[in-house]
This record gives C-alpha cells, structure tokens and sequence, in this order.
C-alpha cells in the first residue's frame, strides 16, 4: 500500500512538472473545430504516468529477477510508444512514421507473448490488439478525464483477474493514473498528450497480455472491459472508411465527441462511459468463473448489445 500511495504521489508531482514545462515551452492544444474544449490547454501531461510506470517496472526487475527479462522488453515498447508520442507533442511527425514505431513496440510485447506460449496465433492476436489499443486510446482522448478514467477501471479490474505477483502490475497502472486524474479531471489543467494516450492505451495492452497468459480467461471475456473504447473507435472507424472519408485525419465523429457537441458536459459524458465499463466489467468477472463456451457467447453478446447501443446513441445525439 506504501509502494502505491508513492506511485500516487510522484505521478502528482510530475504532472505537476510538467505542466510548468508545457506552458513554458508553449505545448498548447488550442480550440478548433476538430477540438472538443474551449480553453487553450497545455498538453504532454501523461509522460507522468509513463515514467511512473517505467521506475516501478526497474524496481519490480530488481526485486523479482527472473522477470527482468520480459519487464525489458515491455519497458522498451512502452519507451517506443512514448517516446515518438513525446516527439509528436513538440514536433507533429506524420501519421505512418507513429504507425511504423507503434508496429515495432507491438511486435515486441507480441515477441514476450510467443515466448511465453510458443502459440503463433495468440502472439498475432496479441500485436493486433496492441496496435489496436495504443491508437484507440489515442482517438478516444479528446474530452477532460476520458481516456483517463477509463484506465483506472481497466487496471482495476485487471489487478482483480491476474493472479499474484502479476495484479501489482496493475495497481501500478491503477495507482500512476490516479495521481494524473486531478489534473484532467473534471476541468483539465492538462491534457495527456500523444506521450500519455498512446502510452496507456500499449500499457492496457500489456496487461491484456498478461492475463491471457498467465490465466485461461476467454480473449472476449478480456476485452469486456475495454467494450466502450473498441465500440466507440471501431465503428467510428468503418464508418468513415465506408462514407469515404480521410478517416487518418483529426475529426470529431466519436460518439463522446458528438454528444459533447450537442452541449453535455464533459463529466457527464466521461462518467456515463464509466458507468457503462462498471457494467462490462461485472460481465467480466461473472464470465471468467464459467465454461469457455458460455463465457464466450456473454462476452461476444455483450459487445454486439453495445454496437447496438452506439447506433441508437449516435442517430440521437446526431439529430440534436
């Protein structure tokens, strides 16, 4: 409990630091018409939960030395990912330069996935989620507190689902994001920035990972808790590419970006998606107790509900 109250406390600090930095160094997201605030808002705020993450990953190799070897290689991914992230605050870098370098921390987290498996297709489903969850994570963070909350909970429930010692890696994650919370959350005082959303959404991944690796719950049932993000991006996604447009381009189309649009606040929209997670994680922890099969069909039963669920919510908040 100490080793996260820490965590909490210098994640604060450093979001704090760099909150002094990004308005000294003008790293600005000002208002436009592809923005969803109002007020010119510094940004890069989540390397604070990165290099949180990163010290607890040295600590852990130190204290559990059989694990270095994979806590490395995750660390080098997740110092990809924030890195080019970092980069891309100071210095918009083009969007296939980001997708090589996110590719190359993907196959990475998917190279521990294979050694510890030696299953070819769970090391290919492990670099497409990967790739999948840092971008999203990207795309969803674009109202003060989203991508944020959404984390906690998926850590949350992480630290529930990985057995001893793996669970303290969640809490880590959990504890890293509580200490930025108050400072994009209800009024942003800073944003993550591409170093922070990307990093997460690689951080989330390897957690994913390791769960399916070190227990037999269902992929589907893994992915419960992360519906509202993979619902909300994913159709938003095919509905660009079908309609034929520049779907690589800043937009606001999102369903949360929409109904921010018609006038609900922020917090409203940001706690109604975490009310809706509370739910798929409940699923979750009811699913992993039953037969594969079963747990399956509730998992992929809940995910087309909440496809459903998207298309009501986006035709209502669309004719406002």
């Amino acid at each position: 409990m100490a080793a996260l109250l820490l965590i909490v406390s210098f994640c604060a600090t450093v979001t704090w630091l760099a909150r002094i930095y990004a308005l000294r160094r003008n790293l600005m997201d000002h208002p436009g018409e592809r923005r969803s605030h109002q007020v010119a808002t510094p940004r890069g705020g989540g390397v604070a939960i990165v290099v949180s993450v990163l010290l607890a990953m040295a600590a852990g190799a130190v204290i559990w030395p059989p694990f270095s070897p994979s806590l490395g290689g995750f660390s080098l991914g997740l110092v990809l990912v924030a890195g080019i992230g970092w980069w891309d605050d100071h210095r918009p870098l083009s969007a296939f330069t980001r997708l090589a370098v996110h590719a190359l921390a993907a196959l990475l987290l998917a190279s521990l996935v294979w050694h510890a498996t030696a299953d070819i297709a769970h090391s290919v489903l492990a670099l497409l989620i990967t790739l999948s969850l840092i971008n999203i994570w990207n795309f969803m963070d674009g109202i003060n507190g989203l991508a944020v909350t959404q984390a906690c909970l998926v850590a949350a429930v992480f630290a529930l689902i990985l057995p001893a010692p793996f669970a303290f890696a969640a809490l880590v994650v959990l504890a890293a994001c509580v200490g930025f919370l108050p400072f994009n959350f209800p009024r942003a005082k800073i944003f993550l920035g591409d170093v922070g959303s990307g990093g997460l959404g690689y951080t989330l991944a390897g957690l994913l990972c390791l769960a399916s690796v070190t227990t037999r719950t269902n992929w589907l049932v893994l992915l419960l808790p992360l519906t509202v993000f993979l619902v909300d991006a994913g159709l938003t996604l095919l509905l660009r590419i079908v309609t034929g447009e520049q779907w690589m381009q800043p937009h606001t189309q999102h369903l949360y970006q929409r109904w921010t649009k018609c006038g609900t606040s922020h917090a409203v929209v940001t706690c109604t998606y975490a009310v809706y997670t509370l739910f798929g994680i409940t699923l979750a922890l009811i699913s992993r107790e039953q037969p594969a099969g079963l747990a399956g069909g509730i998992a992929a039963s809940w995910l087309l509900l909440s496809a459903v669920v998207w298309i009501f919510l986006r035709r209502r908040v669309g004719d406002q």
